[in-house]
């Protein structure tokens, strides 16, 4: 598949199957996704950001879910990514609402070199900073919420995450069904929400004290 037919199957599914997502995408959010995903590919071969997939599997799979998280943001809301990789969910987000404010955290250098020039191709490098060190070896910033997806030794590093966020944040972390009884041995509680078109994925909402 060429290019162009990539980027056209692309646009075309987040088209499709936006509304499926409870998300509205404007002309401008979807020139803003074509030009993030167009430079992740080129990088994709050289840093690997994400598994292979079809330009239908990105659009769904990675964009669309990552854009559920936007329902759980009010205006102006200022966010951390812990473990940013690709920019998976937070840079889809900033996208397609510039009132977001986010700090993208990555100890990769290479993975974080990415993630600015993505900030720079989306036209969102106002709206965020990258961090490239590891969370813990940093000070927690000013943020109202905190969301990860892919973190290295996701369950392990929970604990480490849950005590690492400022108090008073909520913490939206994406997982598999047993991440929710995780959760609950490190004494949170927890709301899940099944992810539209998933028999096995869930957004999990913790609201730290």
């Amino acid at each position: 598949m060429n290019t162009t037919s990539t980027a056209k199957q692309f646009r075309a599914t987040l088209e499709s199957e936006a509304t499926a997502y409870g998300v509205t995408l404007q002309d401008s959010a979807l020139e803003g996704l074509a030009k993030y995903y167009e430079l992740l590919n080129a990088w994709n071969s050289r840093v690997h950001l994400v598994a292979p997939c079809s330009p239908r599997e990105f659009a769904t799979r990675h964009i669309l879910e990552s854009l559920i998280l936007l329902k759980y943001l009010p205006n102006d809301a200022r966010v951390a990514e812990v473990g940013a990789g690709a920019g998976l969910p937070i840079l889809p987000c900033l996208i397609v609402r510039p009132d977001l404010r986010a700090v993208l955290i990555e100890v990769a250098q290479k993975k974080a070199i990415f993630l600015r020039e993505a900030l720079t191709v989306s036209a969102t490098s106002n709206q965020a900073i990258v961090i490239a060190e590891r969370f813990e070896n940093i000070a927690s910033p000013p943020v109202d919420y905190v969301t990860c997806r892919a973190l290295e030794r996701f369950e392990a590093m929970l604990p480490h995450l849950l005590e690492w966020a400022p108090a008073k944040t909520t913490l939206l972390l994406f997982g598999g069904k047993r991440l929710g009884p995780r959760i609950e041995s490190l004494g949170f509680t927890s709301a899940a929400e099944l992810i539209p078109q998933s028999k096995g994925r869930f957004l999990f909402r913790v609201d730290k004290p």
